[in-house]
């Protein structure tokens, strides 16, 4: 009697086992609001804002070059020496195309003082803005984050009239480049010649002295052409010269990521070798795109964006000229969104295309819902429509739940 009793519970268990509906084991997380920020990622380089290439301006024998990569110049500094060639008489052509050259440079000389001044005027008003929005800021008037973008403002056109001022000094530097060719090859005045050509002659008849070249800019050596005394001609490039002060930051961008972005979108700079984050913004987006193969072979259509640093030089001296750094674009933000696990999201396909769906846990089963999203991280989603605060979700469903299965959360 008592084995047929226990048999039958057996079979009973065995039966119910078999008739209850599963329960399918889950990671679940509860929807809350958190400060987010949408953004993306992506690899770019350091460059430098201009380099400077100087080159032989008289023909002759250069005597060997002492300056090593790297080696720190100043504006004026003699970087170069060369023994000119003796001179000879220029033909039409040649000295049409002397003069010429330096016509030109003389019009790039005024062209960059012309830059100059728009810089300083550019300068001067941002540090009236800086100081009048510090008054501002003192009075409880305006914002901390107002106050900020004048700070940035100011430390840009600050940077912007250093470096027009530094484009300027090379304009001129390539007028005196271009005034020694020129009288390198002209003879000297004339018996007789009035003091104005002889005055004009005198600086002609230096042509024949050892040519000094000097650095255009403050700086450093970044490239060193030749080294060895050996004869040059014209226009023979010797070394580039770069003030690594003036850094700007180059990234190729998807095109369907670039169209998100405008001028003074800001940047952080992540894993860049040195301590902490830096900052930075968007200062132009390149109108052409070109196609690029990535390393998993698949063409991508990428467009150059071109970035400034507003972090104080002091904290990225370190940075040169090339250096790899990690991007993060920082498109929109919210204080308070109610996001859920970006891994929570599968595309709903029962209604309009790009809608999403998700499975909440209500009363231990999961519910199909819909929802409408808002912006994205890197791992969270927010959500506008279709939950509330404190919502349990599925992380990471697969295939074996279904809306009404029973979930046990783990």
């Amino acid at each position: 009697m008592i084995q047929v009793l226990v048999a039958v519970g057996v079979l009973g268990w065995v039966g119910w086992e078999a008739l209850r509906e599963p329960v399918q084991l889950a990671h679940v997380e509860k929807a809350a609001h958190a400060p987010m920020t949408e953004s993306f990622s992506e690899e770019g380089k350091t460059r430098l804002k201009a380099r400077y290439a100087l080159a032989a301006p008289v023909a002759g024998q250069l005597r060997r070059v002492t300056l090593q990569p790297g080696d720190a110049v100043q504006a004026g500094q003699v970087v170069a020496w060369i023994d000119p060639t003796s001179p000879g008489l220029l033909d039409g052509r040649s000295r049409r195309r002397a003069e010429a050259e330096l016509a030109a440079a003389r019009s790039q000389h005024r062209a960059a003082r012309q830059r100059v001044q728009a810089a300083q005027a550019a300068s001067g008003l941002a540090r009236s803005s800086l100081q009048r929005a510090i008054r501002l800021h003192e009075g409880r008037v305006m914002s901390q984050e107002a106050l900020e973008q004048a700070q940035a403002q100011a430390a840009r056109t600050a940077a912007e009239l250093s470096a027009a001022q530094a484009e300027a000094q090379a304009a001129r530097q390539r007028v005196e480049e271009a005034r020694a060719a020129l009288w390198q090859e002209e003879p000297g005045p004339a018996a007789g010649q009035d003091s104005a050509a002889a005055a004009d002659a005198a600086p002609r008849a230096a042509g024949r002295q050892p040519v000094a070249v000097v650095a255009p800019v403050t700086g450093v050596v970044l490239k060193r052409t030749l080294e060895s005394a050996t004869p040059v001609t014209v226009g023979q490039a010797l070394m580039e010269i770069g003030d690594t002060a003036q850094l700007e930051i180059e990234a190729e961008v998807l095109s369907a990521d670039a169209v998100q972005l405008r001028p003074g979108t800001p940047v952080r700079l992540l894993h860049w070798g040195g301590a902490g984050t830096l900052q930075a913004h968007v200062r132009r987006v390149e109108p052409g795109g070109f196609t690029k193969v990535s390393a998993l072979g698949v063409e991508e259509q990428r467009t150059r964006v071109i970035l400034d640093f507003d972090s104080p030089r002091s904290e990225w001296a370190a940075l040169g000229d090339a250096y790899r750094v990690e991007l993060e674009f920082l498109l929109r933000h919210e204080d308070r969104a109610l996001q859920v696990p970006a891994s929570s999201l599968f595309l709903d396909d029962r209604g309009k295309p790009g809608n999403y769906a998700l499975y909440r846990v209500v009363d231990g089963r999961a519910r199909l819902t819909s929802v409408r999203t808002g912006l994205r991280s890197a791992t969270h989603v927010q959500v506008l429509e279709g939950l509330a605060e404190g919502d349990a979700v599925i992380v990471q469903p697969d295939e074996r739940i279904v809306d009404g299965t029973r979930i046990e959360a783990h």
